[in-house]
């Protein structure tokens, strides 16, 4: 289907000059081309053609608009051509020759000859054709409502919608924009008055088409904007906000938990490593663990804040590992990791869960990584529930490298980079402090000094730098680079720049600015790094006048919306990824400050003069408190406009304005300078003049302004940096007319219309179409000088971003079918999203406007609207959306003022009209103001047209009549404290209001009132009054006895206007009712049905009639059609069987059977403990395999959810390929990690894991409460709040909890009467109760109530040591049980594992808390938190939640079946009360229900092993699958597990921690049940490790031998298990090993306790001397050996070591030579092996430690043999500690050389020095007798000579 339109000529034209012709039907408009110099002919001779998806109504329109065009100024009207389409729709092809009108309705000599054609041939339906949208379609005139030219055509029917969109008009909008006309209810007579124009709703079109024979497919059809009938809001006038209250800075509740489980890899040598958690400003630390490199914490710690969001998000969680700190020394920082609190709560869940922060060096950033800690973070608000996943049993997922502590998308490897953030100058600041001294300063000395000593301070992912201080500069000049080192891509996404004021006292902060990373960078594969300006940011904050205390000082810190401008600042941001292996690079993080270099005056943009322009068309609700004094409103840009406290100092006169010339333009008032083109000085005004307001009501004030409106302007000069906000605003008009969409069809889901399908494809091609008009548009000035990299970046990335938003929009549009549209919404929601996200502009321009209500000069109330909304731009998309149009203000209270009660009420309501653009473009900026008026100018102006008015006269002014008929409204608030309110609504309509009647007493008050005003005078054209009346503000408030009325809430309508030559009747009148969502403050606060019409009078008083038929209604009556919202479907579907189609439901427990006895055959080697033994089972094996199985499916679930999400992506686009596979490929190979390391773990091959499963039978875990999974147990009983008290302040509305005081339970049914059929014939259908058939009777009944409490999970700490000793507390009604005897000491993961029988009688005693509470020795128990179970929901559902059915019957062992009646009694009695045919057990092992047929084992075998037949595990089956039973089939609850979590009133909406339990309850007229299961916790069982430590070999040599230089070492071996205080064992030394072998044979003996189940170690012992009782914790089993050098005089050396998993740890080497380092690193496969299944192991480990870069080395080998046995077998076969009795170990055979040299001196002389020297000593001894020769023959010479001489 098409229309097409064939311009042929317009001709009798005036004048010469560009011609320009507009075509416009259903809101979309094409352009013609313009016909240049035409004179009095323009030949356009142009085709226009529409595809059309509904019929053509016979009364729409079309319309033609002929323009002179202008290339700089708006186009200027000549004439328009309205043509209604009867004549087209009948005859298909019509050509006309008509006259155009004016603007005022005139007929004008000007005509103009058309061709119409309407295709209704090819097939009813089109589909749009891309090429279609390329015209300019102008978004306002989209908005148009269809209805609003009826008015001008003096004859033409006032209905022009087009009837696929009737159904659409009645779908509304899900979020009621204010303004809406919203949900009407059609009446269900409507198709047949007489008078009614043929309106096709949706369904009929398609019999339409098929009556066509087109063989239409509904899959292709989609439907064009419904906009403009949903919210009537027409291009004169933009919608106002209807939520009051600012929300942000409001302060909340948070919760941040850390669990930090171990470390790994930490980098040192024998370190004693504690963690240390840092949220913010708090710092808490783990206990120490003594030498290791690994050590395993598992200690939970919770930080609580109540600070608003942007304070919370901002905080830094730091988590860094310290080297041996105590209580005398701070230690050294190993490694830290940071991140902020945002990132984490953006994550999915709020929550990092057993992740690995990677640890890295602050102080030297060239080294590399320092380690992995591994943790849980997690970020909780009020409200937030976090999905933990479970608890129990964790192996240990050893793959770090897939699992690291980082956001998706953020690369592993992250490299160090700088951060440059550049402060070049500030402008505008605000007085800072009194000008008491400087006045007197200035008498004396005479000089004049700016009252501000500005500094900026820039903090960013926990550090701070700040420039110097610029004593007194208003303008102060910096030129400093603040510079940060930080990993990139950093995990703190805000940066926060604050400019602040020196002082001698304190500073304070004069304004904030935040950077939002993400918006300054891409992370994408065409990404950039971040970027920023040079550009002005602005900053706002509280109001300029100096106090010494500012009530407001938050907002300058950044909280809360900013009342005030309070200076900009020039700044850039560059960041610079670091080479860290460069040695000139200075490796700490510190932040620097350093000179940068200044830039040009030119480079933020060129100087620009802007104009602002604002008309006060209505100043009305002034609160009664201002309502004495004379009041003014005053409108700022910057600190243009602000005349109280604007001026930073003395006014200078504007700087000449030469080309080339741009200096920077002083911020001030008043310019004098010559505007020559507009002649006269054009001095700015901007406040109006001071008047008195009258009273309107007793609570509200208005200022007559009556038909001379004030008007404001202001000249302004900033540089011209538009482009950005027009970017910004054409992805705002997209993003709101997809949103606009989005809402349609969620509401046409919500209410059940027919086809949301088709309006979702229409919402995508509007979507597609504005991308292409995007990327048309956004690419123009592209040579601007000024455009920063980032302008140029972000332009790329958003014309990316929305080119591939357009291609996916149209891929989705295709795939759009009705089954699959909420999934699509759900992605174009995120569209939305992005398109929000891309359109915030980081870098600003033009301040925004403020807009304040002043009375006695004192600023009372403001109002803050975007610069970017008003912004005038000649190219309609670009344009603000309330540029040039009259806007609704509600004027609110500054900062905390407006909290809370105070920010709900309206300080002031004003409309506005407001403009603003270049002052050279600024033509027309009077266009859009409601016609009629006269410009009074100031007195300088006189006479020229540019000069803007002082004041606009109308001339022109309307009488109307309101007529409100207010119906009712319903689920308004409570504000009396018995829980109801006594409401009455107030309507303000311009300057008048009126009441309603109290209705005492209600929540839903039925006034079914009609108020009517008179008189009332509207200003303006008629015709435009009709299309854009002022809307209606309702308030609706509670009556008190005492005081004033509390206010209730608020809503908008606008009325339907009928003028004076209008018939009233339908389809327009009477009006319909239509719901309107009513608000107080941000939180919605009920509905109001109602119906708003203006009739406009004449002055001679004439009666209206009424021309309809027969069904004509009286003037006043109102037609209520009151369907309900949402239709709710009682009924079931049912499914058909025929009785003789058979559906078997085999479950068939044979099958594993024979697969064991195969299993059996097949695999002879396998080992003994895989076929568990009964007796060894208990109800724990049974709860740790059902937690496998459910974390196995979480696990299963994750990977496919992905792949599914993925393959979405896929489908819609071709751009995301690349990352797609990258993601791919990491999963890939983590999957096949995982893979690996189970097969490895298991032991034997990968399949062992499986064939363990069947043997153990299970019980279902649900990690969330029973009844998420059951509907609440809402399946016919349902339950209701009684409540009483006032409705609290909270947004919330979460303090509903403290208001019930009471449940009302029952169920309520619409039904139609007679009953449907299959109902009323069903056997037993007893007609009183109608649809409640088979619902037992509420006589009380007496149940005993069984609670089984297995364990808590993450208690929140309550003692001072970060603990807590919880104790279980269970209420229901008068018994209170408190197991306070059996606290269990000091545990944040507590094991209750007990149970408790209380008798209850329902329906009195129905709810059970369950609490847990912390032990105190002195002082009463606090509470950690509870949680409430309602039984009697559970107790009467279908679902049977008495008791849960087990997955196998057996009547012994660790399953017993635990009811009283058995399976096959309970099928029974199932079937009778559902009144279903059978059970007909059938030959054994068959069971027929109804027409299924249930199949399973016969037989069973009791105690003694003897098999009997049986039926009762075919009925277990029937019931495991009584779901498939038809009609009455519903799940059954199975056995169970439930985790609920615990929540405590004093911090709601927290989770404190969560308990698992489940709740059996047994009726006491049944036979009783057997004993409680025994759930008990296991006791650890006892075990004695032994470890023989035999040699080691080729440990290295540490010293050097005093005498010898020789290297040698004295070798001895430590080993432990539990800790190193607790059992560490040390061989003998092994002295003087010069090979590195050493022997000792040396047995350790480690008793321990084991739990088998959860792989720990118990250990029991007090936490400190003072402790209490002995604390109970649970270790990882690991072995450590380590090997040392022992020294005498000083401390022994660490030489090396390694861990042992004892679960899993390599099998060890046969021989020292095959012994590698590899085996300990992981790098080979080694073969794992458990103690615990092979008992006894022996061979050669490694030994390894860390050299100095960081990197293993091989330190020693040692042999060990490592032998387990159970505590019964070691005192059967006891041995000796190290070598002694029993069982000694024979001495080892050391070389001589191994002993202490100072015990043996003679012994070390003989080895050190002989062994060595012995030859250089033999020499040394013939030297010496040689010597001693020479010295006894020099001796004895003389004497012997004289002998000889004398001749003695």
């Amino acid at each position: 289907m098409a229309l097409l339109i064939h311009l042929k000529t317009v001709s009798e034209l005036r004048g010469r000059g560009d011609r320009i012709a507009k075509v416009t039907f259903r809101g979309q408009s094409f352009y013609s081309r313009v016909l240049e110099n035409c004179e009095d002919v323009a030949d356009f001779d142009e085709t226009f053609r529409w595809p059309v998806a509904s019929s053509i109504d016979r009364n729409e329109m079309l319309e033609i608009q002929v323009f002179n065009y202008s290339k700089v100024f708006s186009n200027k009207l000549i004439g328009t051509f309205r043509m209604v389409l009867q004549k087209v729709v009948e005859e298909s092809h019509v050509e006309v020759t008509d006259t155009l009108i004016d603007d005022n309705n005139a007929i004008i000599k000007t005509s103009l000859c058309v061709e119409v054609r309407y295709q209704a041939t090819d097939g009813t339906v089109g589909s749009w054709d891309d090429g279609d949208f390329l015209g300019d379609e102008s978004l306002q005139e989209e908005e148009k409502d269809s209805q609003e030219t009826d008015g001008l055509l003096p004859g033409s029917r006032p209905s022009s919608r087009p009837p696929g969109e009737k159904s659409f008009r009645r779908a509304g909008r899900s979020v009621f924009s204010a303004m809406k006309l919203g949900k009407n209810r059609s009446h269900k007579e409507e198709t047949q008055r007489p008078d009614e124009p043929a309106v096709l709703e949706m369904e009929d079109l398609d019999h339409l088409a098929i009556r066509l024979g087109d063989g239409l497919d509904p899959d292709s059809v989609s439907l064009a904007s419904v906009t403009a009938l949903t919210t009537n809001v027409s291009n004169k006038r933009s919608k106002p906000d209807i939520k009051m209250e600012p929300s942000a800075g409001r302060p909340m509740d948070y919760q941040v938990s850390i669990t930090v489980i171990e470390a790994r890899q930490l980098v040192g040598l024998n370190m004693d490593p504690v963690v240390c958690v840092e949220v913010g400003d708090d710092k808490k630390y783990t206990s120490m663990k003594e030498s290791t490199n690994c050590p395993y914490y598992n200690e939970y710690f919770v930080f609580d804040f109540h600070v608003s969001p942007d304070v919370m998000f901002d905080k830094i969680i730091k988590i860094s590992v310290i080297h041996s700190k105590n209580l005398l020394r701070s230690g050294t920082l190993v490694g830290s990791f940071k991140m902020d609190v945002g990132t984490v709560y953006s994550q999915p869940e709020h929550q990092f869960h057993h992740k690995w922060a990677i640890l890295s060096d602050p102080d030297d950033i060239s080294s590399g990584l320092k380690g992995y800690v591994k943790c849980d973070v997690a970020v909780v608000g009020k409200g937030d529930n976090i999905k933990t996943p479970h608890k129990a049993n964790e192996t240990d997922e050893d793959d770090i490298e897939g699992n690291l502590l980082l956001p998706e998308g953020v690369p592993p490897e992250r490299q160090w980079a700088r951060f440059y953030v550049k402060i070049y100058r500030a402008e505008g600041l605000p007085r800072m402090n009194t000008s008491l001294m400087a006045n007197v300063k200035k008498a004396f000395i005479g000089e004049n000094k700016d009252l501000v000593d500005p500094y900026v301070q820039v903090f960013f992912a926990g550090q701070k730098g700040k420039t110097s201080v610029q004593k007194s500069s208003y303008e102060p000049l910096w030129n400093e680079q603040v510079v940060f080192t930080d990993l990139f891509p950093p995990l703190c996404k805000r940066m926060k720049v604050q400019i602040r004021d020196s002082d001698k006292v304190n500073d304070v902060a004069i304004g904030t600015h935040f950077i939002d990373l993400r918006k300054i960078s891409n992370d994408g594969d065409k990404g950039f790094l971040p970027t920023l300006g040079p550009a002005w940011v602005n900053m706002y904050g509280s109001t300029r006048n100096y106090t010494l205390l500012d009530e407001h000082q938050d907002l300058n810190e950044g909280l809360g919306e900013g009342v005030s401008f309070r200076a900009r600042l020039l700044l850039g941001l560059a960041v610079e990824i670091l080479d860290t292996s460069n040695p000139e690079l200075t490796s700490s993080t510190e932040v620097q400050v350093e000179q940068a270099t200044p830039i040009s005056e030119s480079c933020a943009g060129k100087m620009e003069e802007f104009f602002l322009f604002g008309a006060f068309l209505e100043a009305s609700m002034i609160d009664r408190r201002n309502g004495d004094k004379p009041i003014t409103f005053e409108v700022t840009i910057g600190n243009y406009g602000n005349e109280i406290d604007g001026l930073s100092r003395p006014q200078r006169p504007q700087p000449r304005k030469e080309p080339g010339d741009e200096e920077e333009v002083d911020l001030i008032q008043n310019s004098s300078d010559d505007e020559a083109s507009d002649g006269g000085d054009l001095a700015s005004v901007s406040s109006t003049p001071p008047m008195r307001p009258l009273v309107t009501d007793r609570n509200y004030f208005h200022l007559p302004y009556l038909e001379r409106k004030p008007c404001i302007y202001i000249k302004s000069w900033w540089p011209d940096q538009r482009r950005r906000l027009y970017n910004a605003s054409i992805m705002d008009h997209i993003a709101d007319k997809l949103e606009e969409g989005l809402n349609d069809v969620q509401e046409m889901i919500k209410t059940e219309k027919f086809y949301p399908e088709r309006r979702l494809r229409g919402v995508l091609e509007e979507l597609s179409c504005g991308c292409c008009r995007f990327l048309s548009l956004a690419d123009k000035d592209q040579g601007h000088s000024s455009r920063t990299r980032l302008d140029r970046e972000r332009l790329k990335s958003c014309m990316r971003e929305l080119e591939s938003m357009g291609q996916q929009a149209r891929t989705l549009r295709a795939q759009v079918k009705r089954h699959t549209v909420r999934d699509k919404l759900r992605l174009c929601q995120n569209f939305l999203q992005k398109l929000r996200f891309l359109a915030d502009e980081p870098q600003h321009s033009i301040p925004d406007i403020f807009i304040w209500m002043m009375s006695n000069n004192k600023r009372i109330a403001y109002a803050r609207v975007p610069s970017k909304d008003l912004l005038f731009s000649i190219v309609e998309e670009e344009t603000g959306k309330d540029c040039a149009k009259v806007k609704t203000l509600f004027l609110k209270l500054p900062g905390k003022r407006g909290f809370g009660s105070a920010g709900w009420t309206v300080q002031a309501k004003v409309e506005l009209y407001l403009w603003l653009g270049l002052s050279k473009q600024r033509k027309d900026f009077l266009c859009g103001l409601p016609c009629g008026f006269q410009e009074v100018k100031a007195a300088q102006g006189l006479g020229l047209h540019a000069f803007p008015p002082v004041s606009l006269v109308y001339t022109k002014k309307q009488t109307f009549q309101l007529r409100a008929h207010m119906y009712q409204a319903r689920s308004l608030f409570a504000a009396d404290s018995s829980g109801l309110s006594d409401p009455f609504a107030r309507v303000f309509f311009i300057n008048q209001s009126q009441c309603t009647e109290v209705l005492n007493e209600t929540l839903c008050p039925t006034w079914d009132q009609m108020l009517v005003f008179d008189n009332l005078e509207l200003y303006g054209e008629a015709h435009e009054l009709r299309d854009d009346p002022p809307i209606i503000v309702i308030e609706i408030y509670d009556q008190d006895s005492m005081g004033k009325a509390d206010f209730m809430g608020r809503t908008f309508a606008k009325p339907l206007v009928k003028m004076a030559d209008e018939a009233y009747c339908p389809p327009r009148f009477p009006p319909q009712l239509e719901y309107y969502q009513i608000y107080r403050g941000n939180a919605t606060a009920g509905d109001l049905l109602a119906a708003f019409e203006l009739l406009q009078r004449l002055l001679r008083r004439c009666r209206v009639l009424c021309n309809g038929g027969p069904s004509s209604h009286s003037t006043g009556e109102v037609v209520v059609n009151m369907e309900p919202e949402v239709p709710i479907k009682k009924l079931e579907t049912m499914v058909k069987l025929d009785a003789t189609s058979e559906a078997v439901v085999k479950v068939d427990v044979a099958e594993e059977e024979k697969e064991k006895k195969k299993k059996k055959k097949g695999t002879a080697e396998e080992p003994e403990e895989e076929e568990p033994d009964e007796s060894m089972l208990d109800w724990w094996s049974k709860y740790f395999a059902s937690i496998d199985t459910m974390k196995e499916q979480l696990r299963q679930q994750e990977p496919s959810g992905i792949d599914l999400e993925e393959k979405e992506e896929v489908d819609n686009t071709e751009g995301l390929k690349g990352s797609v596979k990258g993601k791919e490929k990491a999963r890939a190979a983590k999957e096949e990690k995982r893979k690996k390391t189970q097969s490895s773990g298991s032991g034997q091959g990968s399949d062992a894991p499986e064939k363990k499963k069947p043997k153990i039978d299970e019980l279902k875990v649900y990690p969330k409460e029973l009844e998420c999974e059951f509907d609440n147990f809402e399946d016919w009983l349902h339950t209701f709040n009684l409540l009483r008290g006032k409705t609290g302040d909270d947004e919330d509305g979460s303090t509903e909890e403290e208001r019930i005081v009471g449940r009302f339970k029952g169920s309520l049914c619409v039904y139609k009467v007679p009953l449907p059929e299959d109902v009323s014939r069903e056997a037993g259908y007893d007609p009183t109760y109608g649809m409640f058939q088979g619902i037992p009777s509420n006589d009380p009944i007496n149940v005993l109530v069984r609670v089984y409490v297995v364990r808590a999970t993450d208690l929140h700490p309550a003692d001072i040591n970060g603990k807590a000793d919880p104790y279980i507390a269970i209420r229901l009604g008068k018994t209170d049980i408190r197991d306070k005897e059996n606290y269990i000491s000091k545990q944040l993961n507590p094991v209750f594992g007990k149970s408790f029988d209380i008798e209850a009688s329902f329906p009195m005693e129905s709810m059970l808390t369950v609490a847990v509470y912390d032990w105190d020795l002195v002082g009463t128990d606090d509470l950690i938190g509870e949680t409430k179970i309602d039984l009697e929901n559970r107790f009467y559902s279908k679902h049977r939640a008495t008791c849960g059915i087990a997955q196998t019957y057996s009547t012994h062992g660790y399953n017993i079946w635990r009811d009283p009646m058995k399976p096959s009694q309970i099928l029974t009695r199932l079937c009778k009360d559902s009144k279903v045919d059978g059970p007909h057990f059938g030959p054994p092992g068959r069971v027929k229900v109804a027409n299924r047929v249930f199949t399973g084992p016969s037989e069973i075998e009791d105690e003694n092993g003897q098999r009997k037949p049986t039926d009762e595990h075919v009925a277990l089956s029937a019931l495991r699958h009584w779901e498939d039973i038809p009609r009455a089939g519903c799940r059954l609850v199975p056995e169970h597990v439930e985790t609920r979590p615990l929540l405590n009133p004093d911090k709601p909406g927290i989770e404190q921690g969560r308990l698992e339990l489940w709740v059996d309850m047994f009726p006491m007229d049944m036979p009783a049940p057997g004993t409680p299961l025994d759930i008990s916790p296991r006791k650890p069982k006892k075990y004695e490790l032994r470890v023989i430590i035999w040699n080691t070999d080729e440990v290295v040599l540490e010293d050097d031998d005093f005498f010898t230089g020789e290297k040698s070492s004295d070798i001895f071996v430590r080993g432990w298990l539990k800790g190193q205080q607790e059992d560490k064992q040390d061989t003998d030394v092994h002295y003087h090993s010069l090979t590195g072998e050493g022997n000792f044979n040396w047995r350790y003996l480690f008793p321990f306790d084991y739990l088998a189940a959860e792989e720990r170690i118990v250990i029991s012992k007090k936490e400190s001397m003072f402790s209490w009782d002995e604390t109970e914790y649970k270790i990882p089993a690991r072995l450590t050996l380590q090997i040392w050098d022992a020294d005498h005089f000083s401390a022994d050396d660490f030489l090396g070591a390694i861990e042992l998993d004892l679960n899993r740890f390599p099998r060890g080497a046969k021989t020292a030579k095959q012994c590698t380092m590899e085996m300990a690193t992981g790098e080979v496969d080694v073969p794992l092996v458990s103690i615990f299944k092979q008992k006894r192991v022996k061979g050669w480990w490694p030994l390894l430690a860390r050299n100095e870069n960081d990197e293993f080395e091989l330190t020693g080998k040692v042999e060990a043999e490592l032998h387990l046995l159970t505590a019964e077998e070691a005192e059967k076969n006891p041995v000796g500690l190290a070598r002694n009795e029993p069982d000694p170990l024979e001495k080892p055979n050391r070389p001589d050389t191994s002993f202490i040299w100072f015990l043996n001196p003679l012994k070390s002389a003989r080895y050190f020095l002989w062994h060595t020297y012995r030859w250089l000593l033999l020499k040394l001894l013939l030297l010496l007798l040689l010597l001693l020769l020479l010295a006894l023959f020099l001796y004895s010479v003389p004497g012997y000579l004289v002998k000889k001489i004398l001749g003695a």
